[in-house]
């Protein structure tokens, strides 16, 4: 796997054009690049680097430029390789065989799917340098003297790297923490008398790098400087506040840090301390962010239920773009746009990771579970893995199966259409259907939505906002609380949705705001251009025709029917039950869906669960109400766990 993430990343490269693949590399050492043009390399914005940064690569610009990308590609991805290897081999002990055999692996196929690696094979950047040196000097060098002269190395290329030698000198290592600070010094006067004028320009005029950069308000600077300046502030205030916040960020984090040192957690301790380095850098990128991956480490949570939940929050940070986990919510964009420094601050400051001397590091409490039920259809081959295993589902599977399933819910919807003459031949079948049962009511209430301002921009709201949120977190609150009711729950969503595909690929149909001569107001796109067969903009980003079953009804009516049957109050069922009656309003009120296609949407949510009770039963009930079994830990594979959740025993 981790070989076919490299090579994938490699493809991914060549297949960019020439002038846009290595951008960064081009911009230093290429032709026209600051390291071949007279003055200094920061009269531009196109270095930002330190001068001893500009001093390793110069002998690299006389090199061929093809075979310098080619060269480049490969030489990071054995550092990506060198750098999964020492992270592996310095977990803390003592490790199962089986963690000794896939921690490397798994650690080299997180660094190839996070951002930081696939941002730095894109750019042509140096950051994974400096996390390798400091994971060397802490893990792999013998002695201390040598551990802090590559500390000091990655220091010289990340100045905010020399926070590594407090976290040394307070651990008892204070040779290497000398060591470290007089490399760094070593290596930032050399490259004084080789570059004079750029190493003034740096250390003095840009004070340490602080004002290089283009674009430091932008989102690609996750560090507290960058976030400061997103919000709004800017001059001596900033920049009071600013150093205020990184000297309680260094105190907090290297405080905790050297505890996990002396608790023998010690690749946590650099993790932690690596955070602290990025947030309170002038200018954190993305590609220098990869402390936060190594974070992963430690160990939260008393309970077996909780211990996933930090990782995986962790690892979706790192390879996911926000955009793709947040909604397009304004009072969710200083989240969005934030979302790796803070969990590079929730690191070093605030996670409550596990010390190894708690009785819960090896053994979390078990959870409890619900008594398996009998599979159907046992007799059939190979559908007996179907049983109804009721313990809590592997998080990242079901979030990989969530996004792959996003995925091709998303390529399905582009790829099922069939022109627009077909797409509104059926929305004229739809509307003649409508008229002979008397359900024509969606031109009337879009009028009356478009004559209350108020009423329109609720709904538009509603319609934009609500159709991911709602289901994403019916299906986490079930995950956390009622791992039972989970996999009921999402097995009846996920046929559901399966089925509403089909009905896009076999049935496109336009939506009443895309009718000609129908008279509709599209009260969230504006006013659309019937002349243009591609409605200007809009069907270049989704197929505008997959109405028909509408999974806007649908996931809010599977949200209402779950809510409905699980929640424990009274009130919490009412707001089950309005979920669905808002967003049936709201997608006739809009002119985005015809009444039929809720008809549609409800349908295929009936089949959905139906389908679920036919391959796996009835629901099953929880731990606590009626029968209910404690599953131990097991230490073998998952085969044995599932074989011992399979045996059970009444609690």
């Amino acid at each position: 796997m981790a070989a076919l993430l490299a090579v994938r990343q490699v493809a991914v490269i060549v297949r960019q054009p020439p002038d846009e693949r290595l951008t960064d590399l081009g911009t230093w050492i290429g032709t026209d690049g600051v390291l071949h043009v007279p003055g200094s390399v920061y009269d531009s914005d196109q270095f930002t680097g330190t001068p001893f940064n500009g001093l390793v690569l110069k002998p690299f610009a006389s090199a061929a430029e093809e075979a310098l990308g080619w060269g480049w590609t490969f030489g990071t991805l054995l550092l990506v390789a060198a750098l999964g290897l020492v992270a592996a081999r310095a977990l803390p002990g003592p490790v199962s065989r089986r963690t000794a055999l896939l921690a490397a692996p798994v650690a080299v196929c997180l660094l190839m799917l996070s951002l930081p690696v696939r941002n730095t094979l894109y750019l042509g950047q140096t950051s994974i340098i400096p996390v390798l040196l400091v994971l060397l000097g802490c893990f792999a060098a013998r002695g201390e003297r040598a551990s802090g002269i590559l500390i000091g190395i990655g220091a010289a290329f990340q100045p905010t790297v020399l926070l590594f030698a407090p976290l040394l000198w307070l651990t008892g290592r204070r040779k290497a923490a000398v060591s470290a600070g007089a490399t760094f010094a070593a290596c930032s006067a050399l490259a004084w008398a080789a570059m004079p004028d750029d190493s003034w320009t740096y250390w003095i005029e840009q004070i340490a790098g602080a004002g290089l950069g283009a674009t430091p308000d932008g989102l690609a600077n996750q560090s507290l400087h960058g976030a400061l300046l997103r919000f709004g502030l800017s001059g001596p205030l900033e920049w009071a506040l600013f150093l205020a916040l990184a000297a309680a960020v260094v105190f907090l984090g290297l405080r905790r840090a050297v505890r996990y040192a002396q608790d023998g957690q010690l690749l946590l301790a650099v993790a932690i301390t690596g955070c602290v380095a990025a947030a309170v850098s002038p200018t954190a990128w993305q590609h220098q962010l990869l402390w936060v991956l190594l974070a992963v480490v430690g160990r939260v949570g008393k309970r077996a239920a909780d211990r996933p939940v930090w990782p995986v929050a962790v690892i979706l940070a790192m390879t996911l773009p926000a955009k793709m986990m947040l909604p397009n919510m304004g009072v969710m964009h200083p989240l969005r746009d934030n979302v790796i420094l803070i969990a590079a601050l929730a690191a070093a400051c605030f996670v409550p990771f596990l010390s190894r001397t708690s009785p819960h590091y090896d053994d979390p409490t078990p959870t409890q579970y619900a008594a398996p039920v009998p599979a159907r259809w046992k007799w059939v081959p190979l559908v007996p893995f179907w049983r109804r295993v009721l313990s809590r589902p592997n998080l990242l599977l079901e979030l990989l199966l969530i996004r792959v399933g996003y995925s091709a819910y998303q390529q399905v919807r582009l790829a099922a259409t069939s022109g627009r003459e077909t797409a509104e031949a059926h929305g004229e079948q739809i509307h003649a259907i409508e008229k002979a049962l008397f359900i024509d009511v969606e031109h009337w209430v879009n009028h009356q939505v478009v004559s209350l301002p108020w009423l329109e921009d609720f709904f538009n709201f509603y319609y934009t906002s609500f159709h991911f949120v709602v289901p994403l977190t019916v299906l986490g609150l079930l995950y956390v609380r009622r791992p039972v009711d989970y996999r009921w729950a999402r097995t009846g969503l996920a046929f559901a949705t399966l089925l509403a595909l089909l009905g896009f690929w076999l049935y496109p149909l336009a939506p009443p705001r895309l009718m000609p001569g129908l008279g509709f107001v599209d009260t969230i796109h504006g006013v659309q251009d019937f002349s243009k067969p591609d409605y200007g903009t809009l069907t270049g980003l989704t197929n505008q025709y997959a109405a028909m079953p509408s999974l806007h009804f649908g996931w809010s009516l599977w949200c209402g029917v779950v809510i409905v049957i699980l929640a424990p109050k009274a009130w919490m069922k009412l707001l089950g039950a309005l979920h669905p009656a808002i967003t049936l309003a709201t997608i006739v009120g809009t002119a985005n869906h015809w009444v039929l296609d809720a008809v549609g949407g409800g349908a295929v949510v009936a089949a959905g669960f139906g389908l679920g009770y036919l391959f796996a039963g009835p629901r099953a009930r929880r731990a606590g109400t009626e029968e209910s079994v404690k599953i131990p830990e097991q230490k073998g594979p998952p085969a044995e766990a599932l074989s011992g959740a399979s045996a059970g025993r009444k609690s």
